[in-house]
């Protein structure tokens, strides 16, 4: 393929660099000059490991060059790929000054027309809605009716690491293709064409958020690390060790496990250790401001799943609540989220019946049994069987869990807390 990079920074260096070694011809546009200068020379205009390389070999063979306009090279050109900076503006927003700049260029160099459509891909890191509410009306404004058979946009985030980006280019962890149906591309099929990496199709705006959860997750991680390991040195304990145990359990630590957005964290477990560990850290002057964090995000949530059951019924309601444990398949009470939504509930007029097929409170023992009473002392009056559960006499279901799958509710509307699709 002709493809043409707009932006020759670490990603669109890289892209550069990595697409002309697999073959395609690939022209860099930067506004800078020097960095143009370097690519024709042959040379990195950025220091990435093994780079001057590719850079080198591809000038050699023809299938590299660097200019600082498109001129006309996008009139038979098959793919553009904008890669341009987004900082972060005074308050906090990407800066889109260079994306809408250079998506204007595009936008007018193709205003004479051309044969076939140009896809042009988005790489730079840009907020939901850019793809529609930005980029796509700056190309309908200059191609008008022929926007759509002169240009295909397409969303599609690098996950690239500084010092690794050429090893990630070609064993990148996912590739993420945001079109405006979420259907696939042909031309960013050929583009990974040989890349083994899970491929998702979506829409612009799940493509466009997923860098955003990626990095901040990437943060989140540095940061507990280094919460942890600022607890460690305050008692003596080796950080590295704890690590190394932590770091092993593939199953439930470094996994998909907890990650699934849905239900907040309750249980025996979760919430104690928690406030265990925020009055350990307080205790031994090591700062945890993200760990002091978590017990007030959780009750955030707590407060969220309660406002989407009142936006969807009025008080007074009669609400089927299905799922009382903090786990299916168990009848542990203890800072059960549902218990907590089902006590809100209550404290809010509504009229509430509960399933919980697990659940017998004459079987509650220990901390559990007091724990359930002492929050939800009118708990034996709630609990309905499966016969009443399916009766159709509720104005709403509301699933904590999987549960529900397990009943036929017939035409009763049911809102399921367990996930956020």
């Amino acid at each position: 393929m002709k493809i043409l990079i707009f932006g020759l920074g670490y990603v669109g260096s890289t892209a550069a660099g990595c697409l002309a070694s697999q073959g395609h011809r690939v022209i860099g546009i930067d506004v800078n000059p020097a960095k143009v200068d370097a690519i024709n020379a042959g040379l990195s205009p950025v220091r990435e490991p093994g780079l001057d390389e590719l850079v080198a070999e591809a000038r050699t063979e023809g299938l590299l060059s660097a200019s600082l306009t498109p001129g006309e090279e996008l009139f038979d050109a098959d793919l553009a790929i904008v890669c341009v900076g987004t900082p972060s503006g005074p308050d906090g927003a990407h800066d889109m000054g260079h994306i809408v700049q250079v998506t204007r260029s595009i936008a007018e160099a193709l205003q004479p027309g051309r044969e076939g459509q140009l896809t042009v891909a988005y790489r730079s890191t840009m907020r939901p809605g850019s793809m529609e509410t930005l980029i796509r009306p700056i190309f309908e404004a200059s191609l008008g009716n022929n926007c759509e058979a002169t240009v295909e946009l397409v969303y599609n985030p690098e996950f690239l690491r500084e010092a690794s980006a050429i090893e990630d280019f070609f064993t990148p962890p996912k590739i993420v293709v945001g079109t405006r149906d979420g259907k696939p591309s042909a031309a960013m099929d050929a583009l990974h064409e040989g890349i083994d990496a899970p491929t998702f199709h979506v829409g612009y705006r799940e493509a466009e958020l997923t860098k955003f959860v990626d990095n901040s997750w990437h943060a989140t991680k540095v940061v507990f690390a280094n919460e942890i390991g600022r607890l460690c040195a305050q008692l003596g304990i080796s950080a590295s060790q704890v690590h190394a145990m932590f770091a092993a359990d593939t199953r439930l630590n470094i996994s998909p496990a907890y990650t699934r957005p849905g239900g907040a964290f309750g249980g025996s477990c979760l919430p104690k250790d928690v406030r265990a560990l925020q009055h350990l850290a307080a205790e031994a002057g090591a700062s945890a401001q993200l760990i002091d964090s978590l017990m007030s995000s959780n009750a955030a949530h707590l407060q969220f799943q309660f406002d989407r059951v009142a936006a969807a019924v009025e008080p007074g309601a009669k609400i089927l609540l299905v799922g009382l444990s903090f786990k299916l398949g168990t009848d542990d009470l203890r800072e059960s989220p549902a218990l907590d939504l089902a006590r809100r509930l209550i404290d809010a007029r509504y009229r509430l019946a509960i399933y919980e097929a697990e659940l017998s409170p004459n079987a509650l023992l220990g901390q559990n049994r007091d724990y359930a009473m002492s929050h939800l002392p009118e708990l034996r009056e709630l609990l309905v069987d499966r016969e009443t559960a399916q009766a159709g006499d509720f104005a709403l279901a509301v699933a904590t869990n999987r549960l529900v799958d397990t009943l036929d509710l017939g035409a009763t509307p049911v809102l399921d807390l367990s996930v956020i699709a």
